[in-house]
């Protein structure tokens, strides 16, 4: 788990590499950034980074996986997350004023060993996010994704089954699901304090 001070951090190199990125047009690093982190950043860990725009969802990617250091994902991530979403069209400078950042840091997700009627009582809202895996086929819902949808379990297993461009109950037909845990933090308002969400 990071402290509310890595957690403030973690948003707050979010922002300044997008900001950087979309003005400059190149990758910093921490220390370019003036960023103090400490160790945890360079654990491996998996992260996603979520814009948001007057409420509305303006882009969200990461890295489900444990495939870099904290400070390589957030990096990776907040870029993407800016300029990659194929959802939006890439976020412009001037927009930045009026984008909140938040970074969910990930734990390793785990397969969820049940059979399929049983996977609903294995999920817990508001703490479990969501891999659904079927062939080619992936999607991954956050965890803040049921409460903030008013979602139960079972809304919450067919939504990610969408996302993964199956239909809405592979998950009762054989799809592999993983779940997984985050830790939220993000900005109250743009540009604003940084708190940990909990759900």
């Amino acid at each position: 788990m990071l402290t509310e001070t890595e957690g403030r951090a973690a948003v707050k190199l979010a922002r300044k590499t997008i900001e950087a990125f979309l003005s400059e047009g190149k990758i910093p690093d921490s220390q370019e950034l003036g960023i103090d982190i400490s160790p945890v950043f360079g654990e491996y860990r998996g992260v996603f980074v979520t814009l948001s725009e007057d409420g509305l969802l303006r882009g969200c990617i990461g890295h489900p996986y444990p495939d870099s250091t904290l400070e390589d994902a957030i990096l990776d991530s907040a870029i993407s997350a800016a300029t990659r979403d194929p959802r939006f069209p890439p976020v412009e400078e001037e927009e930045l004023k009026s984008i909140t950042v938040e970074v969910t840091i990930l734990t390793q997700p785990e397969k969820i060993n049940a059979s399929p009627k049983d996977l609903p009582d294995k999920v817990e809202i508001g703490k479990h996010g969501l891999i659904v895996k079927q062939g080619y086929y992936q999607g991954l819902l956050l965890p803040q994704v049921a409460p903030e949808n008013n979602m139960d379990s079972i809304d919450f297993l067919s939504h990610t089954c969408i996302k993964a461009g199956l239909s809405p109950d592979a998950w009762l037909k054989g799809a592999e699901v993983y779940c997984f845990e985050g830790q939220i933090f993000k900005e109250k308002n743009p540009e604003g304090e940084v708190m940990e969400e909990k759900f």
